[in-house]
């Protein structure tokens, strides 16, 4: 019973082990239909590498059996000649499958991370918000790492493994059938023991996976964070952490080598017992007259091809447990389906006035409690609305939702009384600009970043853009003017520098909608007026929507809505609010109290 057993559990886990998960794959196989004629050649020059591998032994044998003991000497150098040219063949079939199948493995990773990087573009705002940038790093570069090698190696090593087992298999019983049915005997308990192993160690792989994306992520964390760990001089502080996940990846990476030592050591343990079943039982053969000593030569020779395999098979598997690791995470993110996608049919936004309408809107980040709920509002086209409110009031979200950056819970935004839903998201973005308080500027140079308004403006269109946005006399005192480069997100450039790069992408950018969300609020009084003058420049024409702590800067909005976690509180021009007395007129009077009496008086 208990033989029957563990045959059963040795059925199963071979049939898990080749079968794997269909999904995955058939996934990564897909990614072998590109380079298919270089992968059958690869195939090809390794199938020829294996029939080249089993002459040997069968030469070696005529030559100790017939040709040496008879004397046929010409015979003898044709055989060695032959041989001789089956080796430079094989050299070349070698160099071959060594550098062009690694080519091809390359070509894989890299279409992979292509597919990769292309589908973290298409996903919503809500899984960056959700996942540390450190993770996907992780997923786009370590996890892939090994993909390369698998993808060679892997469809090679199970190829040439099945080639070299048939075939010594085939020769060994030609040789001598009661001996290799001997052999033969001890091999399940190999493959037993493999498969065993194999989940322990695709566990333990996969946990170290895992691990360094933690690694990743609290270094990057870290280095983004730099200036203001020195600025509270909490530099150890930063190490204790990053040495907590350091620590963690480093004890799950021996667990793996430990699970790695136990599945080779007992492979190589189980490969030296079954030689010494070959020369033991092999001995008495001779003893008895039953095999030659040439036989057995041979015959050990093409044991030890057959021993090749299972060598390949284990090195396979660590290979695998590497490779799919990193695949089974990636299959993951490309699972992930964004909930924001275009509708069947689709509309263009082309030629649109830039009305904006909110319909009882209601949108929550989770389910316990809405941010907004209700909203009502209505933008006519050309004019400049202002949202104001204390913190929280879900100013900002608001205004992602007009872009699409979240859907709404409840209600519909219209645009030209489309709505957003019916149209085609690329479109509907291209037709609105965003100014933000929290800038982020690209690694690159000056003209590089303006340029991302819109890539293909010439640089006349560029130099406009930055007259427009007050930056253009600045860039011009660098030593290399636009094609200065200005560090890691625009490091080596002030706030006031970096919001009026900003201002100029929009401009070139030219959208007919303008969102300005708190575009002032960390400026210097001197900046501030620089900026505002460019961003009144910017909204002339255009339907924009601003938010504002400064409320000085939003004074001349054709309408002002005051938001709090309650909806809209109130509505109107800043004169009538200051007049109300409401709490408009209060935030008003915390930031300027001895400008109220001029408001009033206006």
């Amino acid at each position: 019973m208990k033989i029957y057993i563990i045959y059963n559990k040795l059925i199963y886990n071979a049939y898990y082990f080749i079968k794997g998960d269909d999904i995955v794959i058939k996934k990564f196989a897909s990614y072998y239909k590109p380079h298919r004629k270089l992968f059958i050649l690869d195939m090809f020059c390794a199938f020829l590498m294996a029939s080249i591998d089993l002459v040997f032994p069968i030469a070696t044998r005529s030559l100790l059996n017939d040709i040496l003991p008879n004397g046929k000497t010409r015979t003898f150098y044709i055989v060695i000649g032959t041989l001789f040219f089956l080796y430079i063949l094989r050299a070349i079939f070698n160099y071959i499958v060594d550098y062009w199948g690694h080519v091809v493995g390359t070509r894989m990773e890299a279409d992979m991370r292509n597919d990769l990087f292309s589908h973290i573009q298409t996903l919503d705002t809500k899984y960056f918000d959700e996942t540390r940038t450190g993770h996907i790093m992780s997923r786009v570069i370590n996890d892939l790492r090994e993909i390369s090698e698998l993808a060679h190696h892997g469809p090679e090593d199970l190829f040439l493994s099945a080639v070299m087992i048939i075939g010594s298999f085939v020769i060994l019983l030609n040789i001598e059938w009661r001996l290799t049915l001997i052999i033969f005997t001890f091999v399940p308990i190999m493959i037993w023991f493999a498969i065993v192993k194999r989940e322990k160690m695709s566990n333990a792989f996969r946990n170290v996976r895992k691990k360094i994306a933690n690694v990743n992520s609290q270094l990057e964390n870290s280095i983004s964070g730099i200036r203001v760990a020195k600025s509270y001089a909490n530099e150890e502080y930063e190490m204790r952490k990053f040495s907590e996940g350091n620590r963690e990846f480093k004890e799950s990476r021996e667990f793996a080598f430990k699970s790695m030592a136990e599945f080779f050591t007992g492979i190589n343990f189980l490969s030296n017992l079954l030689n010494l079943l070959v020369i033991g039982a092999g001995g008495i053969f001779v003893y008895k007259g039953l095999i030659n000593l040439a036989d057995l030569v041979a015959y050990l020779l093409y044991v030890n091809f057959f021993m090749q395999p299972i060598r390949r098979l284990t090195q396979f598997a660590q290979q695998f447990q590497l490779g799919m690791t990193g695949f089974e995470r990636f299959i993951q993110i490309l699972e992930i389906k964004p909930e924001i996608v275009n509708k069947k049919n689709a509309i263009k936004l082309t030629d649109i006035n830039g009305k904006i309408e909110l319909k009882d809107v209601t949108f929550n980040y989770n389910e316990k409690e809405s941010v907004l709920k209700n909203i009502n509002l209505t933008i006519d086209s050309g004019k400049t609305v202002a949202l104001v409110g204390p913190s929280g009031g879900g100013k900002t979200t608001l205004c992602h939702l007009i872009p699409r950056f979240y859907d709404v819970e409840a209600g519909d935004i219209l645009i030209d009384e489309k709505n957003i839903k019916d149209i085609d998201i690329k479109s509907l973005r291209k037709n609105i600009g965003l100014v933000q308080q929290n800038i982020f500027l690209f690694t690159g140079t000056i003209k590089d970043n303006i340029l991302y308004g819109r890539p293909d403006a010439t640089d006349k269109e560029v130099i406009v853009a930055a007259k427009e946005a007050n930056i253009h006399d600045f860039i011009m005192t660098l030593p290399n003017q636009y094609n200065t480069h200005i560090g890691e997100k625009g490091v080596k450039l002030s706030g006031g520098q970096k919001q009026r790069i900003s201002i100029a992408r929009v401009f070139l950018k030219n959208p007919p909608i303008l969102i300005l969300d708190e575009a002032t609020s960390a400026l210097d009084n001197e900046t501030e007026v620089k900026i505002q003058a460019a961003l009144e420049k910017l909204s002339k024409g255009r339907t924009t929507l601003v938010i504002a702590h400064r409320l000085s800067t939003i004074k001349n909005a054709d309408n002002i809505i005051v938001l709090t976690d309650n909806g809209i509180q109130e509505k109107g021009k800043h004169k009538d609010l200051i007049k109300k007395n409401g709490l408009y007129s209060k935030l008003y009077k915390l930031q300027f109290k001895d400008s109220i009496k001029n408001d009033v008086a206006v």
